[in-house]
């Protein structure tokens, strides 16, 4: 994703996401928040049981954001504060590479608190895997010359959000199209929401 934000022109960077109300400058800036993040908590260790993994880390709500939440409107002020382009990719370069080697580094089966959770370093982390793939499908929603997420990304993050749902997505659905669908970043088409079966009714399920 690193590369993929690297590899942008300084126009994309006023289109818009796959976020709703946000330009992919604002997303850029929302991953540098979640590399600090990283890094944060692989240094706040603690010392009782898991209280979440992987899956159960996330709150799941079916009410997709609008943009307005205050958290969302502070990251639009705070991307704009950057001014040049070349500001936020260096910044998610050097935060999100650091993020990378600590992520590597870390034991997996340590104890890290966040969010008021507890969960083992490893859990943590498989978490971020299904918020980043996310994000870069939000990060090329309407840039189709970029690169996509890695293959075995967007397997993982369907695994992840299947287990989330408690039932696969069909078969015949990529996983990115399951992801999209799943999570409420585009409708099911009228074939779509026919396999989706009873599952259609379960979704969209919005990550928090």
């Amino acid at each position: 994703m690193r590369e993929a934000v690297a590899a942008l022109e300084d126009e994309d960077f006023a289109r818009p996401s796959g976020c709703a109300g946000w330009l992919v400058r604002d997303l850029v800036c929302h991953l540098v928040i979640d590399a600090q993040d990283v890094l944060i908590t692989l240094v706040t260790p603690a010392d009782t049981e898991p209280t979440r993994d992987a899956v159960t880390y996330w709150e799941v709500t079916d009410t997709p954001p609008t943009g307005d939440d205050p958290l969302d409107a502070l990251i639009v002020r705070l991307a704009a504060a950057y001014g040049e382009p070349w500001l936020l990719k260096f910044h998610l370069d050097d935060v999100g590479s650091a993020a990378g080697r600590a992520a590597g580094l870390a034991d997996p089966a340590l104890r890290v608190a966040t969010r008021d959770f507890v969960l083992t370093a490893g859990d943590y982390l498989d978490a971020y895997v299904i918020e980043w793939t996310l994000h870069h499908l939000d990060l090329t929603a309407h840039l189709p010359a970029s690169a996509p997420p890695p293959a075995e990304c967007l397997a993982r993050s369907r695994e992840m959000l299947e287990k989330i749902a408690g039932t696969p997505f069909p078969a015949s659905f990529s996983d990115t199209d399951a992801l999209l669908v799943g999570t409420g970043r585009r409708a099911p088409t009228g074939a779509e929401g026919s396999e989706l079966g009873a599952l259609s009714a379960r979704i969209p399920l919005v990550l928090g």
